[in-house]
């Protein structure tokens, strides 16, 4: 899942990585598709500083490499030449990231969506999320089809919560 992803949109990436190292959170919008069902294109997300020894397998993070950004879900964190390291992967996706390192880490996901509504990121990993996001991960006609019907359903019956969807 890409936080933004026009290479016109960097600075605005930057200033979020600065102000979630400076003032310890920020609030973003993420787009793409590889942490359905957990998150969905269009979600606000609450990210919160956090250092490497603080994340757990199982968590989900923002990390940057390469001037991109990433919001993924912590497989294993595991030490490789003195460094520990994390290695992530979308919950849609069927391989893992190429490791971060501590520099690439920004922070933790704490919530998706905001208000009432919002969900804690380390409660929405569900059995049903878990088996949903690996159908998911063999076909993108499917993730698509997937997107349309949850979007419908969102217009059709409001949640009444205060969350952000696109």
């Amino acid at each position: 899942m890409h936080v933004w992803g026009e290479s016109r949109e960097i600075p605005a990436c930057k200033l979020a990585e600065e102000v979630v190292r400076l003032f310890g959170g920020v609030r973003l919008r993420v787009f793409g598709t590889s942490m359905i069902p957990a998150i969905h294109p269009g979600d606000l997300i609450s990210i919160e500083r956090a250092e490497l020894e603080q994340i757990s397998p199982g968590e989900i993070v923002l990390c940057t490499r390469d001037s991109r950004y990433f919001v993924h879900r912590v497989v294993v964190k595991s030490c490789g030449d003195g460094e520990d390291l994390l290695i992530t992967r979308g919950d849609r996706l069927l391989h893992n990231d190429p490791p971060f390192t501590r520099s690439q880490l920004i922070g933790r996901v704490r919530s998706i969506g905001v208000g009432p509504g919002a969900i804690s990121a380390v409660a929405n990993r569900t059995i049903l999320h878990r088996m949903l996001a690996r159908m998911l991960s063999f076909s993108d006609r499917a993730t698509y089809a997937y997107l349309r019907v949850f979007f419908f359903w969102q217009r059709v019956f409001p949640t009444g919560s205060a969350e952000c969807r696109v």
